[in-house]
Parts: structure tokens; sequence; C-alpha cells
């Protein structure tokens, strides 16, 4: 894999380049990130008329893309929603183990939820806005396998019940949770479908651009709402999920926000091999002109980061596959030290001052509610493009040998009792040995600081999500009387009209109507969307 070319080590005249980075950051320092990011776009054009290009792909640095300097103050109780967090994960585990404990091979996910937790946790504490009587709300599309913990959080709202957590996967006899997100299925629940990997992505791009097309033209005022997607990084191979990036940029849909779980893994292996997925996925959203933040080291390398004053550490990043960091976060600090850090004695001392239980300790991005709320906040305030996060998790964060970080994370469905307790360890849950054997939900008292804390932040974010109305805002104006718009059906007189005819004479019967046609231009706005509703009328 090529170096980006910041740290490529070789320098024929060390003072100059050192001049250059010194007046740069002294700019942004004084001046501010917009008037450096101007700069070095100038400099960048001024480059390509000169015919001084750069080569490799068009990703940065194997680090956060915001620095700690930059880093908001955390708005919310940190322990509060740690603790609120690791209930959801132990939770959501029960509900999946007991599943197929009870009934074989059931199915159900359990590493997905495990990595995505902090990421859920930070939109519905601070970000997901719910409908209300003044406000149409945000929409969010969750990671489909991921759906547990959605469940989860909902029993500890008090929307579900723990009889509802015993029946998932179990929709036939009509009172089960059913697998991934599925409005039909949960038709008061589930905002949207997520289940068919692609489909996600792909809808959450029109249904921004659907929302500033109501708002342009006054049918709906949509100007705060915002559309999340989390998805995962195996699902960005899916056709689907590329397929409209580009135009969620052209369109300037700034109010729209994907968040990639970035765990590398998909259900059989690495996610594309053996290289890095997230350097791949910037350089596919910046091609496509979406702003990009990545979200990859937790707080406890701040420290590390600040001593590397010769980048020695993102050296190592970039010639560390996907492959490898797998392999490392199975693993623990001794090892972590023995075959990352100490392959070179520049980043070995780096660490030397650090104990191996220290190194194990330290987390990805993904996994520290302070990096993924700056993320948020930054997208949220990011204007003029739409915002991907490129969040780096661990699937099955907190399973330990039973399945984090490994390649067998994904099909673990059962987890044996010894596995379990540890689970239990890991995030201090207060139960008590046969609690974890019966694999028991655990429910807080309703006076509890953590349920009265996830209350507060759903009520000052509007209420509960996802939660899905059945009955839309406005009536449907009566439809017009037959002979405005289909009169010429019946006045033929024999003469025979395609099927494309009929249907583009039909609508633009209904478009004149004052009352039904502003409900109608929508649907029928670009040529694309009308060919193929003609297309599925002459079906």
């Amino acid at each position: 894999m090529t170096l980006p070319e910041s740290i490529i080590p070789s320098d024929i005249d060390p003072i100059e380049t050192s001049e250059w980075v010194d007046a740069l950051e002294a700019m942004t320092r004084e001046t501010g990130v917009d008037r450096a990011q101007y700069v070095l776009r100038t400099l960048q054009d001024r480059a390509r008329r000169l015919g001084v290009t750069t080569a490799g792909l068009p990703y940065s640095d194997y680090r956060n893309s915001i620095p700690l300097a930059q880093q908001p103050a955390y708005p919310g109780d940190l322990e509060l929603e740690e603790r609120i967090t690791s209930i959801m994960r132990w939770n959501a585990l029960a509900m999946v183990v007991r599943a197929n404990k009870a009934y074989g091979e059931l199915g159900g996910h359990i590493a997905s939820y495990a990595s995505v937790a902090e990421i859920f946790e930070v939109g519905f504490n601070h970000f997901f806005r719910a409908k209300t009587p003044d406000f149409g709300g945000d929409l969010v599309y969750f990671q489909p396998h991921s759906a547990p913990g959605v469940y989860a959080r909902a029993m500890l709202e008090g929307r579900l019940t723990e009889t509802d957590l015993a029946n998932y996967r179990q929709e036939v006899p009509g009172k089960g949770l059913c697998s991934y997100p599925h409005p039909w299925l949960m038709d008061d629940f589930w905002q949207l479908p997520t289940g068919s990997m692609g489909i996600g992505p792909m809808s959450a791009v029109y249904q921004a651009r659907f929302m500033r097309y109501l708002h342009a033209r006054d049918l709906a005022d949509t100007q705060e709402r915002h559309v999340w997607g989390v998805f995962g990084d195996g699902e960005m191979d899916e056709p689907e999920s590329i397929g409209a990036l580009t135009l969620a940029a052209r369109e300037g849909l700034d109010n729209l926000t994907f968040i990639v779980n970035c765990n590398l893994q998909r259900l059989d292996g690495p996610v594309r091999g053996n290289g890095q997925i997230i350097q791949e996925l910037e350089s596919l959203f910046v091609g496509a002109g979406w702003n990009v933040i990545k979200v990859l080291w937790g707080s406890e390398w701040d420290n590390i980061f600040a001593r590397d004053t010769d980048n020695v550490l993102l050296r190592r990043f970039a010639e560390t596959v996907d492959g490898e960091y797998q392999n490392l976060g199975s693993k623990d600090g001794d090892y972590n030290r023995s075959k990352f850090f100490d392959a070179d004695p520049a980043t070995a001392a780096l660490v030397a001052h650090m104990s191996d239980e220290e190194i194990h300790q330290l987390k990805r991005g993904g996994h520290d509610l302070r990096k993924v709320y700056a993320a948020f906040a930054a997208a949220k305030a990011h204007k003029g493009k739409p915002t991907v996060i490129l969040a780096k998790t661990k699937k099955g964060f907190g399973m330990g040998g039973a399945g984090e970080s490994r390649m067998i994370a994904h099909q673990a469905k059962k987890l044996d009792v010894d596995a379990l307790l540890a689970f239990r360890d890991r995030f201090d849950l207060p139960l008590d040995d046969k609690a974890v054997e019966n694999l028991e939900f655990y429910q807080p008292k309703e006076d509890s600081a953590e349920i009265k804390y996830l209350q507060e932040r759903r009520a000052a974010l509007g209420g509960y999500l996802p939660k899905r109305a059945k009955v839309a805002d406005r009536p449907m104006p009566e439809r017009p009387a037959f002979e405005k718009y289909a009169n010429f059906a019946v006045q033929a007189d024999g003469k025979e009209m395609s099927t494309t005819m009929a249907a583009v004479r039909m609508m633009g019967g209904l478009l004149k109507d004052k009352a039904f046609g502003p409900r109608l231009v929508p649907i029928v706005a670009d040529e694309a969307r009308a060919r193929s509703l003609t297309n599925l009328i002459s079906r």
C-alpha cells in the first residue's frame, strides 16, 4: 500500500519542509481552519496548472479527522451513558443467546450491535430527534444486524417488555420481534426497512433529497430535519450502497449523514480482503464529493499522538493491513506491544512507560463516546455537502475470546457460561452468577439514575425513536372527478393508445387539479421516476 505523502520518510530539505509546516500551523492557529483549507485548495489548484501532480489515493493519514484541540466538550454524563450502553449490550446479547438456546438455530446477531453500541447511544442521547406536533422528526436507518440493540433500548424505555424480547424472531404467532427493521412486520415501531443490505444507503439519499424537494416547493417544512444512516463497511460493497453517492453531493444534501461502522469484517472474513477498508472508503466518498470524518482512535491514544512528533505511529498504521488489525484486536496488551509497537524502535519508545494492561485498554474510536460525539456534531454543522463518518470499531466488542475481533464473531449465536461471566465482568454489570447463567435481562428500577437519564434525553429530543406514524399529518384531498383526469379513456372513439401515453395523460389531468396536483408533483418530478411508474403500470 502506498504511504500517504505526509509520512514518507525521505526529505532532501528538512528545514524547508519544517518552514512550510510551521507556516500552515501558524495560519490555522491565527486565522482558523476555513482559511487554511482555502489556501490549501488554492495551492492544489495551482499545482495542477503547473503539472505538479500528487501520487497515491485521495485519503488522509490513518488518524482521527478531528484533532483533540478542536474536540468539543461532551454535553452528557459520560459515566451514566457508559453504564446504560453496557446494559444495552447485555440485554441484546441475552435476547439472542436465549432465543438460540431455546429454539436451536433461530439465528440473530450478537457481534454487530456489540460493535455499534456507542454509535447508537450517542445518536439516541444527543442527535436523533423524534417527531413532535411542531417538528417532522429525523429519519434514522439502523444497521439491520444491530436490531437487537434497538429492542434492548426500547425495553428500558418501557416501550417493549421482557416478554417481547423473549419472542425475538418469532413473528409467526403475531407477537414476535422481527429479525431486522421492517415496518410491515412492526408497523408502529420501525420507521424504515434496512434488512436487505444496500437498500438503506440508497433510500437514505433519496429521502434526504425528497425532504429538500418538499421544502423548496413549500409542500412541507423540512429545513431542520436530518437523515441519519448507520451502515456496515461490508454493506458498502453492495451496488445500491454507493449507487447514489454522487447524486447526494451534486444536490448538496447536507441534511444527510452516513455513519459507516468499520469493524473490518463481513459475514465470512475480512472486508475487501487484505487492505485498509477505511482508506478505500475515504477515497470513494471524497471522489463522490462527500465530507469525510474519520473516528479511528479513542481518547487513550491522545497522549501517544501528542508525543509522536516524527509521525512514526502514522507510518506503522499505514503499514498495517486490516487482517493484522483484526489479529491485534483479538489479542492482549503484551501481544500488541510485541507485534505492533516493538516492530519499530520509535513506536516502542512511545509506549515504553505503559503497562501491558494499559496497552490492552487502548480503544478504537468508534467505542469512545467523546470521539463519536465530536464526529456527529461536526457532521451536523457541516454545510454544502453530505457527510460520512468512518468509525473504526471491533466486531463483538466485549465478547473476549468468544468472538471479539475474531472471524467467528458474526456467526456467534451462543456463548458458554464462562464467556457470559467474562462479559458481565468486562462491563461491570450488577448481575450475580445465577442471573448470568440464566440469561436474565437487566432492568433498572424506574427511579434509577440510568432510567431517569435515558428518559430525560429522549424527552429533550422530542420523544422515542424509532417510532412510525400511521396517519399522515395532513389529510389527502379528495380525488378529482373521473372526467377531469381520465375522460379520454372513454372518449377514445376506438383509437388505440399505448400504456405510457395513457398514464402520462392521466397524470397530466391529475396535476392540473389545484388540490390534488401539488401532492402528485414529487412522484413525477423527474423522467426516471415517471418512466419507472409507467413501466410498473404497464405490468
